[in-house]
C-alpha cells in the first residue's frame, strides 16, 4: 500500500483515518495520545492540527506496508528488534516534527503593520487597546515607533492605568516579530518585576490567535508545544531543531528559515542585578547583544525616597544599561516611569535639562481642574457619606448628573473615555480618584507632579548637605587636637553597625571610620537585604553565638589596633559603647563586656526615648555611686550582670549631633566627615537623616521628639554617631554652655573655720 500523504486531499485523509484499524498501525499508547489530542473519529478538516494528524497517520500506514530489507548478519529475532527500534525512532522523529507551516492568513494586514505601530496595536491586540486613543497616547505611540525603527531613547511618565506598560510590551513584540530588533532586554525595578513582563509577552505568543494567523513562523512552533515547555529542546521543523528557548528569565524565538524573527531573544534582569556583558550565542556561532532595552518603573517606593539609591540607579542607567549594545553601537531604549517624590530617579530622568537624551514625556490625567469648587465640595461630602453608609457613589453620581454642566466647567481631561461603568465621565472618575487616594498619591501617580514633601523642621540639614561636610582627612586618621577617640556598636540580628569618631575637649568632632561586621563590600545596602550576615560568618552557632563572635571580630579589628594621628603618633580608642537594647542580644552584650579582653574599654549602653511627657534625666534621683552627666547616667552596678552600663536620652543626643553638623567648619563644636568626596558618604547621610524631629510640649517643657520618616528606613549609623557622642561626654568632652558638673566648693582653712566659730 503505497501512499504519498502530500498528495492526499484532507477529505481523503479523514476517510483514511476513520477506516483504518488504528491499533494495528500505531501502538496503544500513541493511539491514546492521539485520541486525547484530536479524537478517534475526525469529521472536520478545518483545524490545521487535524490535518497534521491525518498526514501523520497516512505516513504511518505507508511506512507500515513499505517493504524493508532484512539487516545483514542478524538473526530473525535481532532483525525484529532492529526494525522495532527503527520504527520507534521514526515515530519519535515524526512526533517531534511540527509538520507543515500554515500560510499567512492576511498578508496585507501583516505588511501594513510592519511600519505602523499604532495599526499593529489595534489589529493584533483589540482586547488590550479597546478604548479610543487620547492625544497623549498618540504622542507616546509615535515616540515608541521612532525609537524602535530609528533608535534613540524615550522615557515616558503616564498616569497609572493608562497602559504604558502594555504599550512597551507590545512594542517589544512588534520589534521582534518584524526583525526590527533581534535582542530585547527587559529591565525592571527587580528581577521578579521584569519576569512578570516576560510572562505577559509569553501569554500573548501562546494564546493570541491573531498573531498565529499572520506570524505562523513564530507563533505556530510555540503553540505546538501545547504549554509543555520541556518539549522545546526536541522540537523539529523539516527535520531540524527549532531551538526554542523557554525559561523564567529568557525566551528565544524559533529558528525557522526565512523568518525575520528567527533566533531573536528576550532576556530579563533587575536594574540592580547582573546587567553588564549581556549577550547571546546563536546556534550558528554568532553573538548578539541587546539592541532594544525596555525599562519598566526602575524605582520602588523605597528607592525613590533614598537619594543614594536614586543616584546608584541613575548611574546604572547611564552606564551599564546604555552600554549593553557593545562598543561602537547605540541602543534603543524605552522607559516607563512613575514619579513618587520630587527629585527622585523618575523626576530627574524626565527633566530634559538633566537628561536630554531620554526625551522625557510627562503626561497627566487632568490638565485643568473644574472651576466650580463649591459644587464639587458638596459632591465630596455626598461621596464620603455614601462610603460611610456602604451605599457607594450612587448619591454623588446622581448629584453630578443633575449639575454636570456647571461642574464640568473649566475642566480638561487627557482621556475622555477613561471612567468606570458607574461613573458618568472621565472628570468624575478623576475627582473620585482624588478623593479616594488622597491629594499626595493622586498628584504623584496620576499627575506625575508629586507635591513637595512636608518638612517638619526646616532647620535640619539634608542628606546632601551632611555628605558634603568634609574635612579632607584620610579615613582612619585622627586630628592632632583630639583628646578622645570613641566608638559605638549598634547590634542587629544580621549585622553589627559601628562608627568611630575623634573628639576635641570642646566637642569638635570628626567621623574617622564606620562600617559593618561582616563588611558588606557594597556602596549601597539595607539591613533587610544584606548578603553577608553574622550567621554566614559563624555557621555553627546560634543567634547569640553569631553576635558574640561578631563582637569579637569587630573589637579585635578596631579596639585592638592603633589609629594614626595626623602628626604621626599612634592612639587607641578610649571608650566603646555597645547597644544592649536589641531583643535577644542584651544578655550577650553584657556577657561580652564582662569577658572581653577589652573590658576596660567596652561598656553596654541603653538609649531611652525621653519625650515631653516623660521624666527628664535631670529629675532622676541620684543614688550613691551613680555617675551623672549631660542627659546620661551610669547607675551603680546591681543584679546578676555585674557590669556598669550607660543610659542616655536618645531624643536629646540626636538633636545634639544634628546641631553639630550645622556648625560651620572651623568653629568649636563642629562635626565633619573624613575624605574629599561627598559621594562616598551618601549611605551614611541617609542613615543620619532617616529621622525628623517634632517639637512637643508637656510637663511644662518643650523637647524634640525624633521619629522615622518612613517605617523600615535604616537609621543604624545615626544611633552609632549618637552613642559615640555620649561616649565622648562620658570621657570628659564638654560643649561650651552645657557643663552640668557641680561647681567645686571653695577651700577653707582650719584657722579661718575656728575663727568664724569664735
Amino acid at each position: 500500500m503505497a501512499i504519498d500523504p502530500r498528495k492526499l486531499r484532507p477529505s481523503e485523509l479523514c476517510r483514511l483515518l476513520n477506516s483504518t484499524p488504528m491499533g494495528e498501525v500505531i501502538g496503544e499508547r500513541q493511539l491514546h495520545r492521539h485520541r486525547t489530542r484530536a479524537g478517534l473519529r475526525i469529521t472536520s478538516t478545518a483545524d490545521p492540527r487535524n490535518i497534521d494528524l491525518l498526514r501523520y497517520v497516512a505516513w504511518l500506514v505507508s511506512e507500515r506496508h513499505k517493504p524493508r530489507p532484512e539487516p545483514e548478519g542478524l538473526t530473525s529475532y535481532e532483525a525484529h528488534k532492529e526494525r522495532a527500534a527503527q520504527r520507534n525512532r521514526e515515530l519519535s522523529m515524526s512526533g517531534r516534527d511540527i509538520g507543515e507551516m500554515p500560510a499567512v492568513v492576511n498578508p496585507e494586514r501583516k505588511q501594513r503593520a510592519e511600519g505602523d505601530f499604532r495599526f499593529f496595536c489595534e489589529q493584533y491586540f483589540p482586547q488590550t487597546f479597546h478604548l479610543s486613543w487620547s492625544p497623549d497616547h498618540l504622542k507616546v505611540v509615535a515616540k515608541i515607533e521612532q525609537a524602535v525603527l530609528e533608535g534613540g531613547l524615550f522615557a515616558m511618565a503616564m498616569p497609572r492605568g493608562s497602559g504604558k506598560t502594555s504599550l512597551c510590551e507590545t512594542a517589544c513584540l512588534w520589534a521582534l516579530l518584524y526583525g526590527h530588533r533581534e535582542f530585547v532586554a527587559l529591565i525592571g525595578s527587580d528581577e521578579e518585576h521584569a519576569a512578570n513582563m516576560l510572562d505577559s509577552i509569553k501569554a500573548e505568543l501562546e494564546n493570541n490567535e491573531l498573531l498565529l494567523e499572520d506570524f505562523p513562523e513564530v507563533v505556530f512552533p510555540i503553540q505546538a508545544l501545547e504549554g509543555i515547555h520541556q518539549r522545546a529542546g526536541g522540537q523539529l521543523y523539516q527535520g531540524k531543531q527549532t531551538h526554542i528557548g523557554w525559561t523564567a528569565r529568557e525566551l528565544v524565538l524559533p529558528t525557522i528559515p526565512n523568518s525575520k524573527a528567527s533566533s531573536s531573544i528576550i532576556r530579563v534582569a533587575g536594574i540592580t542585578g547582573r546587567i553588564r556583558g549581556m549577550k547571546h550565542k546563536r546556534v550558528d556561532g554568532t553573538s548578539v547583544r541587546p539592541s532594544l532595552v525596555l525599562i519598566d518603573d526602575p524605582q520602588t517606593d523605597e528607592s525613590a525616597r533614598s537619594p543614594s539609591q536614586c543616584a546608584t540607579r541613575e548611574r546604572i542607567l547611564a552606564g551599564a544599561i546604555l552600554g549593553l549594545g557593545g562598543p561602537g553601537r547605540k541602543i534603543a531604549g524605552l522607559m516607563t516611569l512613575t514619579v513618587v517624590r520630587p527629585d527622585d530617579l523618575a523626576d530627574r530622568i524626565l527633566d530634559r535639562d538633566k537628561h536630554p537624551q531620554w526625551q522625557g514625556e510627562r503626561t497627566k490625567m487632568v490638565y485643568s481642574f473644574p472651576t466650580n469648587e463649591a459644587l464639587w465640595a458638596q459632591y465630596a461630602e455626598l461621596w464620603r457619606e455614601g462610603m460611610r453608609a456602604d451605599r457607594g457613589i450612587a448619591d454623588a453620581t446622581e448629584f453630578y448628573g443633575a449639575n454636570r454642566a456647571a461642574m464640568d466647567e473649566g475642566a480638561n481631561v487627557a482621556w475622555p473615555e477613561r471612567h468606570h461603568p458607574d461613573e458618568l465621565s472621565a472628570i468624575q472618575h478623576a475627582m473620585n480618584l482624588k478623593l479616594d487616594r488622597g491629594e499626595a498619591a493622586f498628584w504623584a501617580e496620576y499627575q506625575n507632579e508629586p507635591l513637595p514633601e512636608e518638612h517638619v523642621d526646616d532647620d535640619l540639614l539634608t542628606a546632601d548637605q551632611i555628605a558634603a561636610k568634609l574635612n579632607g582627612l584620610k579615613r582612619g586618621e585622627v586630628p592632632i587636637g583630639c583628646t578622645q577617640v570613641t566608638m559605638f556598636v549598634d547590634v542587629q540580628g544580621k549585622a553589627l553597625f559601628y562608627l568611630v569618631a575623634a573628639w576635641e575637649d570642646d566637642f569638635t568632632g570628626y567621623v574617622i571610620d564606620y562600617g559593618t561586621e561582616p563588611d558588606q563590600k557594597a556602596a549601597y545596602f539595607t539591613l533587610r537585604d544584606v548578603r553577608r550576615t553574622l550567621a554566614d560568618a559563624s555557621p555553627r552557632g546560634g543567634l547569640e553565638g553569631a553576635i558574640y563572635a561578631g563582637l569579637e571580630r569587630l573589637t579585635d579589628g578596631t579596639l585592638g589596633r592603633e589609629w594614626r594621628r595626623d602628626d604621626g603618633a599612634m592612639v587607641r580608642i578610649d571608650r566603646c559603647l555597645i547597644d544592649a537594647n536589641w531583643g535577644q542580644s542584651s544578655d550577650v552584650v553584657y556577657q561580652f563586656c564582662r569577658q572581653s579582653k577589652y573590658a576596660n574599654v567596652v561598656m553596654p549602653s541603653h538609649g531611652r526615648y525621653v519625650g515631653a511627657s516623660s521624666i527628664p534625666f535631670s529629675d532622676y534621683r541620684r543614688k550613691r555611686g551613680d555617675r551623672v552627666g549631660l542627659n546620661w547616667r551610669i547607675p551603680v552596678v546591681t543584679g546578676k550582670r555585674a557590669v556598669r552600663h550607660v543610659v542616655f536620652d536618645t531624643n536629646y543626643w540626636k538633636s545634639f549631633v544634628h546641631a553639630r553638623f550645622a556648625v560651620p567648619m572651623g568653629d568649636p563644636g563642629c562635626l565633619s566627615l573624613f575624605g574629599r568626596k561627598a559621594e562616598q558618604h551618601r549611605l551614611l547621610a541617609e542613615h543620619l537623616t532617616a529621622e525628623y524631629r517634632v517639637k512637643t510640649e508637656g510637663r511644662g517643657r518643650t523637647v524634640d521628639e525624633w521619629k522615622l520618616r518612613v517605617d523600615g528606613l535604616d537609621n543604624h549609623w545615626l544611633d552609632c554617631l549618637v552613642g559615640g557622642a555620649v561616649a565622648a561626654s562620658v570621657q570628659g568632652a564638654v560643649l561650651f554652655g552645657t557643663d552640668t558638673r557641680p561647681m567645686p566648693r571653695p577651700r577653707i582653712k582650719l584657722s579661718e573655720l575656728q575663727g568664724a566659730r569664735r
